[in-house]
């Protein structure tokens, strides 16, 4: 064996004794951490913001961010997850002792099927496990983010809170003219003549826009259920309200859409008031941090080359195929 077959299995086996001491370190490391981190397997922890002198406690889960499945983040990025929320509602509805909810709703809205979603276990939270939920809402409640606090036994917001945009939108953008000043041509092989419905590269027929507002106007029927239902309007003062615009929480008060002005204390405190246990406890979740995870965000954002996406990027990344949203836009 010549010297460079050496230094070749010299240098793989100090690659090897390498990568065993860094997985070595990073097991220790994690155990060393996961009290610090949070438990492992467990995606959130209880947070305690105030103890009471009562027996049991209320639950205070935030919705924060475009209501959207995919989004993961949580504590590290910021970020909304979809289903970290719809876990923490389902362990508020089983701890027995979670006398009440109160529904943080910081939102522009976000996704039809996944604003659903969430007010399904508000419903259920509610009709299933008799535990009142109350709706919060800070600086941004609109579209889904009412969407999901129709059902709530009782809302309130900031007098400033932006609220209403109750409808449905789906856009795309149409890039075709362009395209065609850039000399960019698309190629389409479909199997039916809707297959490419809401290309952006070019104009949209009378048909597909007949289809896509029917769609348009299913899931806006299904949030004036919701409304209907959650206020206990008649369905023609919701057609009057849900026309899009956006109201000011005082001015939701004014039209019946919440039950009050406050802020989250005010509410909690309402809520304790109306539960009649005493002084209870008030907690919140927050997301666990594995070391492993840490570990992971860092090392991408190191070296992946899609660190720095720009806002054109993104909005594309964002934006591929029809979507319906209840979600405000401005």
């Amino acid at each position: 064996m010549n010297a460079k077959r050496w230094i070749g299995l010299a240098i793989a086996g100090v690659l090897l004794l390498a990568a065993t001491l860094v997985s070595f370190f990073q097991a220790s490391m994690e155990e060393s951490f996961e009290g610090f981190f949070g438990g492992a397997g467990e995606p959130f922890h209880e947070k305690i913001l105030e103890t009471g002198t009562g027996s049991g406690k209320i639950a205070v889960i935030h919705v924060d961010g475009i209501i959207q499945s995919g989004a993961s983040g949580g504590l590290l990025a910021g970020g909304y997850d979809h289903q970290m929320l719809l876990d923490q509602l389902d362990y508020a509805a089983e701890d027995p002792e979670v006398h009440g909810i109160v529904l943080r709703v910081n939102t522009p809205g976000g996704g039809v099927v996944e604003s659903d979603e969430i007010h399904d276990k508000v419903v259920a939270i509610q009709e299933d496990y008799n535990k009142p939920v109350y709706a919060s809402m800070g600086s941004q409640a609109a579209s889904g983010g009412y969407y999901i606090s129709a059902p709530a036994e009782q809302i309130y917001a900031n007098p400033q809170t932006i609220t209403g945009s109750l409808g449905v939108i789906m856009s795309s953008i149409n890039i075709s003219e362009l395209a065609e000043n850039w000399g960019i041509q698309e190629e389409v092989i479909k199997s039916g003549p809707y297959k490419d419905i809401m290309s952006s590269t070019r104009d949209m027929t009378d048909e597909e826009r007949a289809i896509l507002q029917d769609l348009v106007d299913d899931a806006y029927e299904q949030f004036v259920d919701v409304i209907e239902a959650g206020r206990d309007f008649e369905r023609e003062e919701v057609y009057d309200l849900a026309d899009g615009r956006i109201y000011t929480g005082s001015q939701a008060l004014e039209q019946g859409l919440i039950d009050g002005l406050g802020h989250q204390d005010d509410v909690v405190q309402a809520l304790e008031e109306a539960l009649g246990y005493g002084n209870l406890s008030v907690v919140e979740y927050e997301a666990n941090i594995g070391f492993s995870s840490l570990l992971g965000i860092k090392m991408n954002e190191l070296f992946s080359n899609q660190s720095h996406l720009t806002d054109i990027e993104s909005w594309f990344r964002q934006n591929q195929g029809a979507q319906l949203m209840y979600l405000y836009t401005d």
